[in-house]
């Protein structure tokens, strides 16, 4: 951990997802200085040490949580503004920041935050979620700060119609255009892979493997648009299993054939509903690399060619956010990131 704060900052900024949560100490150009990564989600929150001393409530857990994350920057610059983005502004979170309709123009986004007073320390600023009411109803939180960190650190703000890809547990596709969110389709590949590696018949015959079994990746994922996937992902996933009870693909490799048939099977789904819009948009990436790169197989695959892909986007989000909101000034958003240094 480092010991000392050579540089100033300028604005703390918090990723609070449900398993995790991310600090990020940005600068006067909104560059990353420092971040911490802690095992702290809202679902998961430390405990007070004394058993009774206080109340063992969800608040003071977020309290506890907090002062891991970030206690000692803001004691060494106390007056720095602090902005959260993700579940921490669920039902379930520290407070509930409100839904904001698409479609939606992001700057909007920064000027209603919803504020967390902490009885006379520094107050957190959440950002809202955005909902989808037209069609069947969906929801995010989270990732629409990396949108605004993808859309606002492109030349132009993003003019051109763009398709931002947020793999992950429960993969977005976000239409975006002129800094506006025009729609947006959720895809549960992640957890439904975990669900069913983890609780179904398909993970009794898994293996572990030494590395990724990237072949049998790019097999599941052309299965998913072959002939046999028109049944559906629910009649090719069973093929997992058949397919290793036959002594064609080993344990080891079945684990990756089965991401490839849901990454499969979520891609060809929209690259079908692409296709139907007419002119294909551009495509922007944005996520951890290793998921990422799977994904750039499966669009390869599928005819969408070679997404760019975004980098830092949530904490360059909450930079622009806070911008927005006015706790930072608009005059210092102006330098590229630069490398992030992680401390524990």
């Amino acid at each position: 951990m480092t010991t000392g704060l050579p540089a100033r900052a300028a604005l703390i900024a918090l990723d609070w997802g449900t398993s995790s949560l991310r600090a990020y100490r940005l600068d006067g150009a909104g560059r990353t200085l420092d971040t911490r990564h802690l095992p702290w989600g809202i679902m998961r929150l430390p405990q007070p040490l004394q058993e009774g001393a206080a109340t063992a409530n969800a608040l003071s857990g977020f309290e506890l949580a907090f002062e891991q994350a970030c206690g000692d920057w803001l004691r060494a610059e106390p007056n720095l503004p602090v902005i959260a983005c993700g579940m921490v502004g669920s039902a379930q979170g520290w407070q509930e920041a409100a839904y904001l309709d698409v479609p939606v123009d992001l700057p909007r986004i920064g000027t209603l935050l919803t504020r967390v007073e902490r009885a006379g320390a520094t107050p957190v600023h959440i950002v809202p979620g955005l909902i989808q009411r037209h069609g069947l109803p969906n929801v995010m939180r989270g990732e629409e700060t990396q949108v605004f960190g993808v859309l606002f650190d492109q030349p132009g703000g993003g003019a051109d119609d763009v398709l931002i890809g947020l793999p992950g547990t429960h993969s977005k596709w976000v239409n975006a255009r002129r800094g506006r969110v025009t729609h947006f389709d959720t895809f549960m590949t992640g957890e439904v892979y975990a669900a069913l590696r983890g609780h179904t018949i398909l993970g009794r015959t898994m293996t572990e493997a030494p590395a990724p079994d990237m072949a049998a990746f790019e097999r599941g994922v052309k299965v998913a648009g072959a002939p046999a996937g028109r049944a559906g992902v629910l009649s090719t996933i069973f093929s997992t299993r058949a397919l290793g009870l036959t002594g064609e693909l080993a344990g080891g490799a079945q684990a990756d054939y089965l991401s490839g048939l849901l990454i499969g099977h979520e891609v060809a789904a929209l690259a079908d509903m692409l296709r139907q819009q007419g002119e294909l948009p551009r495509i922007v990436l944005c996520g951890d690399d290793t998921l990422c790169q799977r994904y750039l197989v499966a669009l390869h695959h599928y005819g969408l060619g070679t997404p760019e892909q975004a980098r830092n986007a949530t904490e360059r989000g909450l930079w622009h956010l806070a911008v927005s909101a006015g706790l930072v000034p608009a005059a210092a958003e102006s330098s590229p990131p630069i490398s992030t240094k992680e401390t524990p």
